[in-house]
């Protein structure tokens, strides 16, 4: 089954539009689309149509059934096959069927075609095709003369200049290579790795299967350079369709980028461009408000995703859409639900777009809210959905480090609505903006919902900074207290993390300041304790705005438990807990000296494992330090002895084998580690469960062990439960990769499909008296899920 996002039912009407800007600017209201002023002057015949996924389907299923009838009326030969991509329908009926081509089985790279078929009403119309390559397939054979690994070894030379290049398993696939000239037999093999900037790689080397000459080679990760209005030269996740490149980020969920060129409705064009250069950093080049939405979606994506693990808007793997030049000169930005978009227009003289970083994460931001706690758009639940929005496009501005529109706590600076340089609102201080409160009273949910969110506005940076002036990345600030008691700030990382577990997990549409104290301080429990520091911060940024009252925080101190004196035998593997405690709770970081050699402590888990190398008697000390910079120690003597020539102790080497513990000694992505009930553990109630989002997808759990020299006999073992919404019998459209450090143990996919978990076993023998890093690889393509779920897994020496 699909793996089910982990959030709250909104418990009210969602959303319709979300607008940036408060009464006295233009504004598009809450509860309905925003209408054309005028009617448009566009011809509709060349627009998309909105179908909905039920359409879409059948349309795909109606082309399915007539690729034979298709492919011998646009003159393919025998062998030649058409598989639909997609279809495209327009407001006056033609419909645009993207074909894949197949020869003989193989896919044909470069023999994509689109019918273009107008409606049934247009008697003079006629079907016409666009081909990418015309040549009619046909090879003397299917059967390669230069081998696949020939193919593969020729492929790395190409990509040597790639950081940690290294092809996939299985990555090299026999094809047919018909993107220019006459089609030939080839392999394609495509090397993963990264590029010079750090952005990832994934080189595809197309090989002639006969000659082994190197055909062609492409980078399926494009990253098109734009050049903003408000961020500078940044790069930009781009797609390559045959010769144009499309504003399109296949690597965060598909997201697009439209041009809506002064409609008000519709989806509008798919930006596209000849040498993927977008914009010229001048408001007046259309291209350029592209290029800032584009990079405010990927960077809105990756801070959720790598803030708090939620993969797209809906934590579905799905990204929205991006529509820029929304009618003429409007100045204004907006999410709808309705669409499922973002929408900016171009602003006064329609040269300022409503597209810097932080604006494009607030819209976004928007649909988040409204995919978990549904805060109505009214009242103060409205000035706490509109603060929401406000408090996460700061986090993306932050998180984007960009030195062009660096992090700040004003909002929307970059646009200059009012003409003057100053922000839209102000974080550390609401009311400069002349409408928004700084603190709660009776009667601030009568305001309008961009003012109504100044005081939660005022709780974040209270929250994140403290009180009192002072002067972050240039910016000075200097924020009050409604009682004028000072407030200690517990940082921005924190902030953020409870007040999105607060919005998911404890507010509900009709929350209001209250509320949301309660479910800030709820958060701060289960995130960190409720005598933490971070609780006391929760409860004094709230009453610094005039919502509850002051914490004392709690006096800092560490307590690190004495694990006693230590002996071990050299050559014998050694897993020693260190216990620790903090009056701030929050995460510890964990360091040690006088360590036997071959040992080392886990700076995130406390854990020292190794195998000790020389004996002797060591003085160990282990130091703890909480978030706050307080540190506690302790200090035991570890005796190591010689080794006793090699024996070996039947035990169990793997921690937190059965994942009870959570996300701990095991090294995995976010979210893998988990107990939902979605999909089963075979034990207990936890289990790690890599892909099954149904997208594109890379999912990773890895644990290194030490293996004694004399457990020669030392076995590997795990559940694995397969679920799969594949329904090929021949085709390993996902898989799951087991390794051993660089040694392949198995190789499984959606063709594993079955009920129920099935016991695994392999044999570690040849790692006796080494370290050896055990990993599961998960990889996901782009539709249909498959589910790898792990359970009990232990390696047992012998």
């Amino acid at each position: 089954m699909r793996r089910t996002p982990r959030r709250a039912a909104a418990a009210g009407a969602l959303v319709a539009a979300a607008s940036l800007l408060a009464v006295g600017i233009q504004t598009v209201p809450a509860t309905a689309k925003p209408a054309a002023p005028h009617p448009s002057p566009l011809r509709t015949g060349g627009l998309e149509a909105k179908l909905t996924p039920a359409q879409h389907t059948a349309l795909l299923r109606n082309a399915s059934k007539k690729t034979a009838a298709t492919a011998r009326s646009i003159g393919l030969g025998a062998k030649e096959k058409l598989v639909v991509k997609d279809v495209v329908k327009d407001n006056d009926g033609t419909v645009h069927t993207r074909y894949e081509r197949t020869y003989a089985g193989l896919p044909v790279l470069g023999g994509d075609v689109v019918v273009h078929t107008p409606p049934a009403s247009l008697a003079s119309g006629t079907v016409s095709t666009t081909f990418n390559n015309k040549h009619t397939v046909k090879v003397a054979t299917t059967t390669a003369a230069f081998t696949k690994s020939a193919a593969q070894s020729r492929a790395l030379k190409t990509a040597k200049d790639l950081k940690a290049a290294k092809p996939t398993a299985d990555s090299a696939r026999k094809v047919i290579w018909a993107g220019s000239g006459t089609p030939k037999l080839a392999w394609e093999t495509v090397v993963g790795g990264f590029q010079d900037d750090g952005t990832p790689s994934k080189l595809h080397v197309i090989t002639d299967a006969t000659t082994g000459k190197e055909l062609h080679r492409y980078q399926g990760v494009e990253t098109g350079t734009g050049n903003t209005q408000y961020s500078g030269t940044v790069s930009l996740s781009t797609t390559l369709s045959g010769s144009t490149y499309q504003l399109y980020d296949t690597t965060r969920g598909g997201h697009k980028t439209y041009s809506l060129n002064n409609a008000t409705s519709g989806t509008g064009t798919l930006m596209t461009d000849s040498d993927d250069v977008w914009g010229t950093g001048s408001g007046s080049n259309t291209q350029t408000a592209g290029a800032d939405a584009a990079y405010g979606a990927q960077e809105t994506w990756d801070f959720y995703k790598n803030t708090f693990g939620r993969s797209g808007i809906k934590n579905d793997g799905v990204a929205a859409y991006s529509r820029v030049h929304y009618s003429t000169a409007y100045v204004n930005a907006f999410w709808d639900d309705d669409c499922f978009c973002m929408t900016y227009g171009d602003g006064s003289g329609s040269t300022h777009a409503l597209t810097s970083i932080d604006v494009a994460g607030h819209e976004m931001s928007h649909g988040v809210t409204s995919n978990t706690a549904g805060l109505d758009y009214s009242g103060e639940s409205g000035g706490l959905n509109e603060a929401t929005s406000d408090i996460f496009g700061t986090g993306v501005e932050f998180y984007a480090g960009n030195s062009t529109d660096v992090g700040d706590y004003l909002i929307g600076e970059k646009i200059d609505i009012n003409g003057d340089g100053s922000p839209l609102r102000y974080m550390d201080q609401p009311s400069k903006d002349g409408g928004s409160a700084d603190s709660w009273y009776s009667g601030v949910g009568n305001l309008d919902v961009h003012y109504s969110s100044g005081p939660a506005n005022h709780m974040f940076y209270l929250l994140s900074e403290g009180s009192g002036s002072k002067v972050i990345n240039g910016v000075t600030y200097n924020s009050p207290t409604s009682d004028g008691v000072a407030v200690a700030g517990i940082g921005r990382a924190a902030a953020l993390q409870i007040w999105y577990k607060a919005l998911t997990t404890y507010m509900t549409s009709s929350t209001n300041y209250a509320g949301a104290r309660t479910a800030a301080l709820n958060a701060a429990t289960a995130l960190y304790g409720s005598s933490s520091t971070q609780y006391a911060g929760v409860a004094n940024a709230f009453a610094g705005i005039n919502v509850g009252s002051h914490v004392t925080p709690p006096t800092s101190g560490v307590t690190v438990t004495n694990p006693g004196s230590q002996s071990s035998t050299v050559g014998t593997a050694v897993s020693l807990q260190i216990s620790a405690s903090s009056t701030n709770s929050g995460s510890l970081t964990y360091a040690a000296t006088g360590l036997p050699t071959g040992l080392s402590i886990n700076s995130s888990t406390g854990a020292i494992t190794g195998t000790p190398t020389t004996a002797g008697s060591y003085s160990s000390t282990v130091t703890v330090t909480d978030s706050t910079g307080a540190t506690g120690t302790a200090s035991f003597t570890w005796t190591v002895s010689s080794s006793g020539g090699g024996s070996c102790t039947s035990t169990q080497l793997l921690g937190n084998q059965g994942f009870e513990s959570g996300n701990t000694t095991w090294t995995a992505s976010s979210g893998v580690i988990d107990n939902s009930s979605s999909e089963a553990a075979h034990s207990g109630s936890y289990k790690a469960w890599l892909d099954g989002y149904g997208s594109t997808h890379t999912d990773t759990l890895s644990q290194s062990v030490t293996i004694p020299s004399g457990c020669t006999g030392t076995t590997f073992t795990f559940y694995l439960h397969i679920d799969s919404s594949e329904t090929t019998t021949s085709t390993q459209y996902d898989k799951l990769t087991v390794t051993a450090g660089s040694t392949t143990l198995a190789t499984y996919s959606n063709l594993n499909k079955a009920t129920g978990y099935v016991q695994k076993s392999f044999s570690l023998s040849a790692f006796a008296g080494s370290t050896v890093t055990l990993k599961f690889t998960g990889v996901e393509d782009s539709s249909l899920q498959t589910s790898f779920v792990v359970d009990d897994t232990a390696v047992t020496t012998s």
